[in-house]
């Protein structure tokens, strides 16, 4: 039931769940999901989660695809470019995935 299968980790703030205990070595991985901790936090909680929705709907009228839709959400293009950079959120900006609409 662990987001049917489509996802291997999701965040639920504070937490981050995964899909499979082993991802919890995924250095990459947890980078990302801690970005998403970070952008959720920055924007008080609910409303990063009302915004991620709203934004999922609007990418997925204009894609017609989930998996587009989802990629193309400036919460995850900033994640997905940045997951690899350890030391991202040390010198991210604030509000920085509004550079990713």
């Amino acid at each position: 039931m662990f987001s049917e299968r489509k996802a291997i980790a999701i965040v639920v703030f504070p937490f981050i769940f995964l899909l499979d205990q082993r991802y919890k070595e995924d250095k990459f991985l947890l980078n990302h999901e801690n970005i998403h901790i970070k952008q959720a936090t920055e924007m008080l909680v609910v409303p990063f989660y009302i915004w991620y929705f709203i934004e999922f709907l609007i990418r997925f009228l204009q894609y017609k695809k989930f998996r587009q839709a989802y990629l193309n959400i400036s919460f995850e293009r900033e994640a997905y470019r940045n997951e690899r950079n350890l030391h991202y959120l040390k010198k991210r900006k604030l509000w920085a995935f509004s550079r990713y609409f």
